[in-house]
């Protein structure tokens, strides 16, 4: 199937997480529209390799730890003295282990709440302003089907997810009075790096919910994030969009 391109020519785009597995392939895509696109991600070994594999004039990059907001908000305001930010996809997530609720260690659990939530928050709290100044954003929240249905053994995971969610809708009709798009997604299990961190039972058990009978392909998200990061989405939003092979139906 043919690639859908979308115009994103004079667009700013900031993608946390976008060394790797989904997110590169959004910075992929969207530089291919034409975007300038910036890579915020922890890892600076991944961060180098990404940058090196898409060799382009119209990317760069900072390592960022997206659960601290004073390092996001320096960072924001050292790229809005030149530059909007047009485009924001809260992608930076992690797993977590796998472990019942009363077992799981709490600085870990603590760990992945604050990456998985208070990052979407901090990112968020940091660029809409440039956005409402500008009249013009599209922010797409990156959250799972675990946030709407909870999965046994990973309360950690989808409290995170479901924070983000709960924080779209909120957003999103905050801003509704102005051409800014908040949406979130929700995939289910996909063929990433992400689960590579979960045991083969728990990855087993998340294909069994799926329909479809398989896990979601990187290029088909990337098209549902680049549509929802376009101009033409000109009325969604305070939604969520799900991505899930038939596992969710609400």
């Amino acid at each position: 199937m043919e690639k859908i391109n979308y115009d994103f020519k004079s667009r700013t785009a900031i993608v946390t997480g976008g060394a790797q597995g989904f997110g590169f392939d959004i910075v992929k895509r969207l530089l291919k529209s034409g975007a300038k696109v910036i890579i915020w991600d922890n890892d600076p070994k991944a961060t180098e390799i990404a940058i090196k594999d898409l060799d382009s004039p119209n990317l760069s990059s900072h390592v960022v730890d997206v659960s601290n907001y004073v390092e996001v908000d320096k960072i924001v305001k050292e790229i809005t003295k030149g530059s909007n930010i047009d485009i924001l996809i809260n992608n930076a997530g992690i797993t977590g282990p796998t472990a019942t609720l009363w077992e799981y260690d709490i600085e870990v659990w603590k760990k992945v709440v604050e990456i998985n939530l208070m990052g979407t928050f901090n990112c968020c709290r940091s660029i809409v302003p440039n956005m409402i100044k500008n009249n013009y954003g599209r922010i797409v929240n990156v959250a799972s089907v675990a946030g709407k249905d909870g999965n046994a053994n990973a309360s950690a995971y989808s409290v995170g997810k479901a924070g983000a969610i709960g924080l779209t809708k909120s957003l999103g009709k905050e801003l509704a009075d102005k051409n800014i798009a908040v949406n979130a997604v929700t995939p289910a299990g996909a063929k990433t790096r992400i689960l590579d961190q979960m045991t083969k039972e728990h990855v087993q058990k998340m294909l069994s919910k799926v329909p479809r009978g398989r896990f979601l392909e990187v290029e088909e998200f990337t098209s549902l994030i680049c549509w929802l990061s376009s101009e033409e989405n000109t009325f969604s939003t305070a939604a969520v969009f799900d991505i899930s092979g038939g596992r969710s139906t609400y």
